[in-house]
């Protein structure tokens, strides 16, 4: 079984690597958001974008740290705290708080896409939640390349 542990881990290392590579390049078409604008769809595409690949890549980084705990701990934690916990202790994540803040924007872009928060919501996600996704993607490619 470790060793099929061990191929999930690759193959989940490999897709968080993709998706915080197109949050990345999201980053790179988006500026600040003005909420006093008012955007075309064409100019609101590209904020779009990045919050579809936020998600994305929070999701797949929650799944690869699940795998990776399977692999470290030969257990799942009980709770997303939990694994967030063992994940900040292994240095995987550099805090549960703001893995919690990141998933708490994932849950209100999905379910109360709130028009008065968009400012905000794109500030995290451009800056430090990027920022948290980028060093995640690092350690996932020092992680996987040593199993």
């Amino acid at each position: 079984m470790s060793k099929d542990i061990e191929i999930i881990l690759r193959q989940f290392g490999e897709k968080v690597l993709d998706a915080v590579s197109l949050v990345e390049a999201s980053l790179e078409r988006v500026g600040n958001f003005d909420p006093e604008k008012d955007y075309t769809p064409e100019e609101r595409e590209p904020y779009d974008a990045l919050c579809d690949r936020f998600i994305r890549a929070v999701e797949i980084s929650i799944r690869f740290m699940k795998t990776y705990e399977i692999h470290m701990y030969g257990e799942n934690s009980d709770t997303l705290r939990d694994l967030m916990l063992r994940m900040e202790k292994t240095e995987m994540i550099s805090s549960l708080d703001i893995w919690f803040r990141m998933r708490d924007v994932r849950n209100r872009i999905v379910h109360d896409y709130l028009p008065e928060d968009i400012q905000a919501l794109y500030n995290d996600i451009q800056h430090s939640f990027a920022k948290e996704l980028i060093r995640l993607k690092n350690k996932t490619v020092n992680r996987s390349e040593s199993v």
